[in-house]
């Protein structure tokens, strides 16, 4: 028979063992404020509304969530391998690029990040996505072309999955925006969570 402090041990290890060692999909999400709730809590985000959704439905996948606000690639990349080593992820979603369209960096600094971004990640062996982001039309037609083509350009290139922009139907309603008209609001969150988990489940299908 087991000692009982032995047996106290093991069930604590039990309860402590990390969601993503049961999860037989891990999700890194490296995104920017668009993913980290910026302006709300942490349980109002898309993200948490999604995991509580996979949950609610017994569905074996779990979302790390290492979005930033204010993230741009080169700062993911500076953070990348540390996650990549702590959760051992078998997807890693990319939501950025929108930052540093709008410090208006260079297109191909935005694409070199990228690739990066995706050659670690897929050195560990996990999958990968890319999401089409977009950013206002006033940074002038050439830059912005330049801009959203990036994205299925380094997707074509790296075999990624290339994901529609989560914001394209949330945007021009002013109801589902905070005051700062860059941010959707608590309302907003559900709707995206809604379309995430179509367009991931596919990705995983």
């Amino acid at each position: 028979m087991m000692h009982p402090i032995l047996r106290f041990i093991f069930v604590l290890l039990l309860v402590i063992k990390p969601l993503t060692a049961a999860a037989d999909n891990t999700i890194l999400i490296l995104g920017d404020s668009l993913s980290a709730a910026y302006g709300l809590k942490q349980e109002q985000g898309w993200v948490k509304l999604l995991q509580d959704k996979y949950d609610e439905k017994d569905q074996s996948v779990y979302l790390v969530n290492a979005s930033i606000s204010g993230e741009t690639t080169g700062g993911a990349l500076r953070r990348l391998d540390a996650l990549l080593s702590e959760f051992e992820p078998t997807h890693v979603l990319i939501e950025l690029g929108g930052n540093d369209g709008l410090r208006g960096f260079p297109i191909k600094r935005l694409q070199a990040n990228l690739r990066d971004l995706i050659a670690k990640s897929q050195k560990i062996g996990a999958k990968t996505a890319v999401m089409e982001v977009q950013i206002p039309p006033n940074y002038g037609p050439r830059y912005t072309k330049l801009f959203t083509d990036s994205f299925k350009t380094i997707a074509d290139e790296t075999d990624s999955e290339l994901m529609p922009f989560f914001m394209l139907s949330i945007a021009g309603r002013p109801e589902l925006m905070q005051n700062d008209n860059l941010h959707p609001n608590a309302d907003a969150q559900p709707l995206i969570r809604d379309f995430m988990y179509k367009t991931i489940n596919d990705w995983l299908d």
